[in-house]
């Protein structure tokens, strides 16, 4: 029987673009599937943030390619006894370090299957201890683009067995009146984007965001609702509430990191 093959491989690293580690994984996917197309999805997590990976993936997943096979590579764990693992779901292939940065993924998608990548056949011969986005996942990768079976990569493993971590959490004790929350991540124009998902409150009230330095900060639809170099809040394309200045950065204004606490309040 043909094998219908994923054209597409998926990239998410948190090793930058000043070295060469990114060029070093396309260099081995090319060389053994010459014909694959590669997405860069980022590789600006911030180092070993597995957290960040774990919930940029999740809100990626569905505007990514259907068979396409996704590689995320966060991984502090790597040359411990961590498991790299290859997932299959009814839509797309995930490589990634059981550490868990596949935990959005299982919660969200259907898997159907689950192995252990340890067949060494589908690994480069001379491997590093400290880079298998290079010497395991990439080749790994390129198996499964040319065709390759996902139960050739290694033993299946229960999807229980696998690691999960904690998401950034959106939680009320008020039913519905207030939400709490914190920062997430940092994005390129200084926006702070929240854990505060816009999916679990009533966006027909009028809402503000409370930080712990006193600043009320009013939940708006466009950068426009507010003066320029002011404070606002809006739901961002992640569908999370993100904290920006209009032509500024709010990093900048607020100083603010990740894991600050924000809290979601009706106006008054």
């Amino acid at each position: 029987m043909h094998r219908e093959s994923p054209r597409t491989i998926v990239l998410m690293t948190d090793f930058g673009v000043h070295d060469t580690y990114v060029g070093q994984m396309k260099g081995v996917i090319l060389s053994r599937a010459p014909s694959v197309q590669i997405i860069d999805l980022t590789h600006s997590i911030s180092p070993q943030n597995i957290v960040q990976g774990a919930f940029f993936l999740g809100k990626s997943v569905p505007f990514l390619p259907e068979r396409s096979i996704i590689l995320s590579v966060v991984d502090p764990g790597v040359g411990s006894t961590r498991q790299a693992i290859a997932v299959e779901t009814d839509k797309q292939t995930f490589l990634a370090p059981d550490n868990g940065l596949l935990t959005a993924v299982f919660q969200t998608r259907n898997i159907t299957r689950c192995v252990s990548i340890t067949e060494q056949q589908y690994m480069l011969p001379c491997r590093s201890s400290t880079f298998h986005g290079r010497d395991v996942f990439s080749p790994a990768a390129a198996h499964l683009a040319n065709g390759g079976l996902l139960h050739e990569l290694g033993n299946a493993i229960d999807l229980r067995d696998c690691i999960t971590i904690t998401m950034p959490q959106c939680n009320s004790c008020d039913q519905g009146e207030s939400w709490d929350g914190s920062v997430i991540y940092t994005d390129h124009f200084g926006n702070l984007v929240t854990s505060l998902d816009s999916t679990l409150f009533d966006t027909e009230k009028h809402w503000m965001v409370g930080l712990d330095n006193g600043n009320r900060i009013p939940v708006v639809t466009t950068y426009s609702a507010v003066p320029d170099q002011q404070l606002l809040a809006y739901t961002g394309s992640s569908g999370m509430i993100e904290i920006a200045v209009r032509n500024g950065s709010a990093a900048e204004k607020l100083g603010l990191k990740e894991g600050y606490p924000v809290k979601l309040s009706i106006r008054s």
